[in-house]
């Protein structure tokens, strides 16, 4: 990936909540890079999710429905 789809994909962790831009750029910096493509396909479908649905997904409040989605949640999380 280049440094001008990593810097979209930065673009798009901007969220309305603050904890939830720190917690997908943190993720961005320092796991997307051993995502499986598969997985980053995942990421990308995750960022169009709205920001309170995703963000009781990263509290762990709720669960996300599909399994690719709670997979790379919980990587995310940790």
């Amino acid at each position: 990936m280049d440094d001008r789809q990593i810097e979209r994909l930065r673009w798009r962790c901007r969220r309305g909540l603050l904890e939830l831009d720190v917690v997908l750029r943190n993720f961005l910096d320092q796991g997307y890079a051993s995502l499986s493509a598969a997985e980053q396909e995942t990421f990308d479908k995750l960022l169009a999710i709205p920001d309170n649905v995703l963000w009781a997904y990263v509290q762990g409040s709720e669960n996300p429905p599909e399994k690719e989605l709670r997979q790379l949640v919980s990587k995310i999380r940790k």
